[in-house]
């Protein structure tokens, strides 16, 4: 158990709001299926091109826009690839957010969450807690995949969503950053991850920590030492 006397909470998605294996058997699986599709029917659409264009230099064979409107396939293949990875990049992460819209908008796709996830979302919100969430996801894709759960919009509990483009997830200045773009000391919030280095990078720039304990996790890793908690019942404001 965690008594937390703090004014924030931040909280990772993948292995501590969502199990691991739906993000990576459903939701990548699911984008991996679809951007071949994506990239054919938005050859025209600059933002895709763009995207694609950092998807193929991130993958190491880089191609220009008007080569991947003539044939969007390598590109698809380098996305595939990267995917396959788990490389965490910016272009990659938008792409995969524009693809899970049709998803979760068709009702193809409903997010996963641990069941102590809404009660605990809501009692937060409703104590005045200021509640937001941190992944590599891009934010539209975060703000799908809240809108669409098995429990319904949880967006409401929800004030704000960082990203990559705040800066990796491994690094302090990027806890630091978000600590002033909530406008409060990084000591008044508590970031709940299953990832060591994420919650080393968060105590290294000030945050309070909490090791989530999930079904099917991987071991953290790490290098200092984090509260566990196996339900964000066990986190008490």
């Amino acid at each position: 158990m965690i008594v937390f006397d703090g004014r924030a909470i931040l909280l990772d998605v993948e292995g501590t709001t969502s199990s691991i294996a739906f993000v990576y058997d459903v939701l990548f699986e699911y984008a991996k299926k679809q951007v071949g599709t994506f990239l054919e029917s938005h050859r025209r659409d600059p933002v895709a091109l763009e995207l694609a264009v950092g998807i193929t230099a991130a993958a190491g064979a880089p191609l220009d826009a008007a080569a991947i409107a003539s044939d969007p396939t390598r590109a698809a293949l380098a996305a595939i690839d990267l995917m396959n990875k788990d490389v965490k990049v910016t272009p990659l992460k938008t792409l995969q957010g524009m693809i899970w819209r049709s998803g979760f908008e068709s009702g193809q796709l409903v997010a996963h969450v641990f069941d102590d996830v809404p009660p605990a979302l809501a009692a937060w919100s409703d104590s005045g807690l200021d509640v937001r969430i941190y992944s590599s996801g891009s934010i539209e894709a975060q703000q799908l995949f809240f809108r669409h759960t098995a429990f319904g919009d949880l967006t409401e509990y929800l004030r704000g969503h960082y990203d990559t483009t705040t800066g990796p997830k491994r690094e302090a200045a990027s806890y630091t950053a978000i600590a002033v773009s909530m406008g409060l000391d990084p000591r008044q919030i508590l970031f709940v991850s299953d990832v060591g280095p994420e919650l080393d990078a968060a105590r290294s720039a000030g945050m309070q920590t909490a090791l989530a304990v999930r079904p099917g996790n991987r071991e953290p890793g790490g290098v200092f030492d984090h509260p566990p908690v196996t339900s964000f019942a066990e986190i008490v404001t």
